[in-house]
C-alpha cells in the first residue's frame, strides 16, 4: 500500500516562499515518477511539476523558474520548494506518485493549502 502525505503549506505574503514536503511510504520511490498537481477553488486539478525515474524535471510555465521539485531518497521525501510566491499560486496542492516512466498518476495524497496573498 503506497501512502503520501503532505505539508508545508500555509498562508503567505505575495513573494514569500515555502516548502512543500510529501512522506512516501509502501513500495515505491526508486523506479516510480512523482510530482505535484494544484487546485485551486471552482477549477480543475493541474500539473505544476514532476521528476521522472532518471532525475529529470517538467514544470508548467507559470512556475518554471519560481518552484523547484526534488527528492531525498534515503528520506522518501519528495519537495517543493516555491520562490516568488504569487495570489495564482493559491490552491491545494497535491503530491503524486506512479510506477513507470511519467506521466504516470496512480496515487494521491491528501492535498495541503496554500495562501498567498497580495
Amino acid at each position: 500500500q503506497v501512502q503520501l502525505v503532505e505539508s508545508g503549506g500555509g498562508s503567505v505574503r505575495a513573494g514569500g516562499s515555502l516548502r512543500l514536503s510529501c512522506a512516501v511510504s509502501g513500495h515505491i520511490y526508486s523506479s516510480y515518477c512523482m510530482g505535484w498537481f494544484r487546485q485551486a477553488p471552482g477549477k480543475e486539478r493541474m500539473f505544476v511539476a514532476r521528476i521522472d525515474i532518471d532525475g529529470s524535471t517538467s514544470y508548467t510555465d507559470s512556475v518554471n523558474g519560481r518552484f523547484t521539485i526534488s527528492q531525498d531518497n534515503a528520506k522518501r521525501v519528495l519537495y517543493l520548494q516555491m520562490n516568488s510566491l504569487k495570489p495564482d499560486d493559491t490552491a491545494m496542492y497535491y503530491c503524486t506518485a506512479g510506477s513507470g516512466w511519467c506521466p504516470s498518476w496512480g496515487h494521491w495524497g491528501q492535498g495541503t493549502q496554500v495562501t498567498v496573498s497580495s
